[in-house]
């Protein structure tokens, strides 16, 4: 089998937190003041960068995190920076990492669009997938790594190449759908990470996650060959809040 090719954009970080509510409450008054400016500030400076990239916060929902920072730079050494950043600031000691996820925006040929594959560097849509802007439907985010199977007579892996566009073409179909409702950026891990992919979306009315991945379960790529990791859902935590989440 030959493995088809991809196109790779921005890497991608998404670094969950867990604070620790019960040390930061017994901090001294002055510290705490101290770290909420500085974290305001970092995250601040972080959400939009001039050289390429952008970062976005959000208050995650329920026990497996408190705080997802999504992070998309143009290279590895970018994202270790702003992870020491965060771990040496103020707030840091106060911050677990229950878990963290890296990966790089991917595109696989088979799917762009007919006459794309010959100019990809031309192509506005191709640019837009691997480097994405700031997305319009933010409030909310849904984050989760999956694979693809490799089990007996399902295994995504052995199928041709025809076979595997086709189920992704239906499932893109799906996909389409909720335009307008829901955006998304699918992160390749194979090698990075613990899976071999990461799905983030983006909607400002967060039934539409499950909208979307319960219609989505019915497609036979996914029926037959997905795997699926963690879900993380959070809302969106803009530097100017981070103070009164963080003494919430």
């Amino acid at each position: 089998m030959t493995a088809p090719e991809t196109l790779e954009g921005w890497f991608a970080l998404h670094d969950l937190r867990r604070l620790d509510r019960r040390a930061w409450s017994e901090a001294p008054p002055e510290l705490r003041h101290k770290a909420i400016a500085e974290a305001t500030d970092l995250l601040r400076a972080c959400e939009e960068d001039a050289e390429g990239g952008w970062s976005l916060a959000y208050a995650i929902v329920g026990h497996k995190a408190d705080l997802l920072v999504v992070h998309l730079r143009p290279g590895v050494d970018e994202l270790l920076a702003l992870e020491r950043a965060f771990d040496g600031s103020l707030l840091g000691p106060y911050l677990d990492k229950p878990y963290s996820y890296l990966s790089v925006i991917e595109l696989s040929r088979h799917g762009l669009p007919e006459g794309t594959a010959e100019n990809v560097a031309a192509s506005p849509y191709v640019k837009a997938r691997l480097f994405p802007e700031l997305p319009e439907l933010s409030e909310y985010v849904c984050f989760y790594p999956m694979n693809k199977k490799r089990e007996g007579a399902d295994n995504w892996y052995s199928l041709t190449s025809g076979e595997r566009a086709d189920l992704m073409r239906d499932h893109g179909r799906t996909g389409r759908r909720y335009a307008g409702k829901v955006s998304q950026i699918i992160t390749g891990s194979m090698g990075l990470d613990d899976w071999e992919w990461g799905v983030t979306l983006f909607a400002d009315d967060p039934l539409q996650f499950k909208k979307l991945i319960y219609e989505m379960r019915f497609d036979e790529v996914s029926a037959r060959y997905a795997e699926f990791g963690p879900f993380f859902v959070g809302q969106r935590l803009s530097p100017s809040d981070v103070g009164s989440w963080l003494d919430g």
